[in-house]
């Protein structure tokens, strides 16, 4: 469980900071996914970070609960995944670039996951 709180702190300081960053203009997501696709090693370098990130959170939290926890598993996993995608099959997840045309949208969904994992980092 003290592995569940270290990692749910560290997203919510990560979450809150790049939702902050979008809302206020900061960031947008459009020009990232352009930037992306104009180099491909930016995308392949960002792949793997994401796989070892996965990695790392699947190898020492891949606790499947019925509790908060999971959470942390399902990002885990869901880094692995992206990771692997970005370096196999870059054109195709750039091509999901219509998903983040409003960064405004995405900067309050990522605050919010920020505060749930807030919550269960810095309050439970």
């Amino acid at each position: 469980m003290e592995l569940s709180t270290l990692v749910a702190k560290i997203m919510t300081i990560v979450y809150i900071s790049a939702g902050v960053s979008a809302l206020s203009g900061k960031v947008d997501f459009k020009k990232f996914v352009e930037e992306f696709e104009k180099s491909p090693a930016l995308t392949y370098i960002t792949g793997l970070f994401g796989i070892i990130i996965g990695m790392l959170l699947i190898e020492h939290h891949n606790f499947w609960v019925k509790d908060w926890t999971v959470l942390v598993t399902i990002i885990g996993w869901a880094a692995l995944i992206k990771g692997i995608l970005l370096i196999v099959f870059p054109s195709a997840i750039l091509s999901l670039r219509s998903i983040y045309k409003n960064t405004q949208t995405w900067g309050i969904f990522i605050v919010v996951i920020g505060l749930v994992f807030g919550y269960f980092g810095f309050i439970v």
